[in-house]
């Protein structure tokens, strides 16, 4: 990351994947909170998955530890670790 231009693309590139990731998270959550949610729940109980009804399990539970682990996969291989030093750019001069 020599010039200030690489930077900032590397910064806008980390920033739309962190974007895409957080959209994809409420996207999860909300097909899943909503999605899968009963419609008659007094007319019968919903089953249940280790104590917990499948729409609760996958938006609360399988979701925030998955999109964790992406979290972390996305920083180890996406983001790369560059100085906040301005140096100047040498072909200019």
């Amino acid at each position: 990351m020599k010039t200030l231009s690489s930077r900032y693309h590397q910064a806008h590139k980390e920033a739309k994947w962190s974007i895409g990731l957080a959209v994809a998270y409420f996207l999860w959550w909300y097909g899943f909170a909503y999605g899968l949610a009963p419609e008659g729940i007094e007319l019968a109980p919903p089953t249940l998955y280790f104590g917990l009804p499948l729409w609760f399990l996958m938006a609360c539970v399988v979701g925030p530890v998955l999109f964790t682990l992406l979290c972390a996969a996305m920083v180890k291989f996406l983001f790369k670790d560059m100085s906040l030093d301005i140096e100047q750019d040498s072909s200019h001069e």
